[in-house]
């Protein structure tokens, strides 16, 4: 069976992998051919360290990459049973390739969202065929990830369902059914304790006292404010961006503190400085 992943940055390249690991004939495309050389170099890198490391057979390392081929050309979606549009969390360009998606997929495929909060329905209404479009929130770093959200839209059948959750099963996914409703499960109950940590933190607490409480009293293996930092300062601020315009409730104010963040390119790990420093090799430094 063919998969076709629309997006070759981390998470899309990801997603790629995943499906080619688990014997899926994969096609990421990305019109950003150097998107493409980056992904294919990255996972070639990963492979490598695991045929190193004596985790993968030089064999089974070629047959898997063998799997996963790379393309500029939205055309080559075409013979794909699923494809997965794993693009930056904006509705109006996700909108934008479903509609063209429609155009060029076969009819029976199934057309799936790795939307960490967006609304499946709306989605679904660029295309003709709603009853096709479902969501699947993957988690990063996709290979790693146990966790896949499924959600259903207002159209979403049962075939198409039924389709993405056995294929989550065959990547050794555990499924979960969240509500259509900004920030499904996960990033609803997530996102406003790593908001109000941030919050914290300008009301004058040190960030490592708040990780090192909620590490220490809740077990958690990282504090919210390093786990911010991992995930990007921006990509939550615009998580919860999203659920308190989804849900106009004030509990979802956006702390100002992340706001001047972003402003200032403090980003977290990527950028090497976000509510800590990190050296070149990712370790925190301050």
């Amino acid at each position: 069976m063919k998969v076709a992943v629309i997006g070759a940055g981390l998470m899309g390249s990801g997603i790629a992998q995943t499906f080619a690991q688990a014997g899926y004939e994969v096609k990421n495309i990305d019109t950003f051919k150097d998107a493409l050389a980056k992904a294919d170099e990255n996972v070639k890198k990963l492979f490598e360290k695991k045929v190193a490391k004596g985790k993968l057979t030089e064999a089974q390392k070629d047959e898997i990459l063998g799997r996963l081929t790379y393309s500029p050309r939205m055309e080559d979606i075409k013979g794909a049973a699923v494809i997965i549009e794993a693009v930056p969390e904006k509705i109006e360009l996700k909108k934008s390739v479903f509609a063209e998606i429609d155009k060029l997929a076969d009819p029976e495929a199934v057309i799936v969202s790795n939307t960490s909060g967006l609304s499946i329905s709306e989605i679904a209404a660029a295309t003709n065929r709603p009853n096709k479009v479902m969501g699947a929130h993957f988690f990063y770093p996709a290979p790693v990830m146990k966790l896949l959200e499924l959600i259903r839209g207002i159209a979403t059948d049962d075939e198409t369902y039924n389709t993405m959750k056995k294929m989550a099963q065959k990547i050794g996914k555990t499924t979960v059914d969240a509500p259509e409703f900004p920030g499904f499960i996960v990033n609803r109950i997530l996102v406003p304790m790593q908001n109000e940590a941030a919050f914290m933190v300008m009301e004058g607490c040190e960030p490592k006292d708040v990780d090192n409480a909620m590490k220490l009293g809740c077990n958690f293996p990282m504090g919210p404010l390093e786990l911010t930092d991992f995930v990007g300062v921006d990509i939550m601020l615009g998580t919860m961006k999203g659920l308190y315009k989804g849900f106009s409730d004030s509990k979802y104010r956006p702390c100002p503190l992340l706001e001047n963040m972003v402003k200032a390119g403090y980003l977290g790990k990527k950028a090497g400085q976000g509510f800590y420093r990190y050296d070149k090799d990712g370790s925190i430094i301050g």
